[in-house]
């Protein structure tokens, strides 16, 4: 499970570091193809977190909360 964990934030991670890419948004549409690239990514790593999943993880990720998922992630160092 640690490693899905680890893999999860790292792709959140990846996720706001491509929102924040300015150089990216030059080209709209290679800016979301590489957001869609991740959002799939985060969304096959979610899929793969062993049941049962912490209540308040599980509702950020459902919402697409994802800023709040990975501070979560980071503040409980599941």
């Amino acid at each position: 499970m640690k490693n899905v964990i680890v893999d999860l934030a790292a792709a959140l991670r990846e996720r706001l570091a491509v929102i924040s890419d300015q150089n990216s948004r030059r080209d709209p549409e290679a800016h979301t193809a590489r957001l869609c690239k991740v959002s799939e990514k985060i969304e096959k790593l979610e899929a793969a977190i062993p049941k049962p999943i912490d209540p308040q993880l599980a509702h950020f990720l459902q919402r697409k909360s994802y800023d709040k998922a990975l501070e979560f992630l980071e503040n409980n160092r599941v």
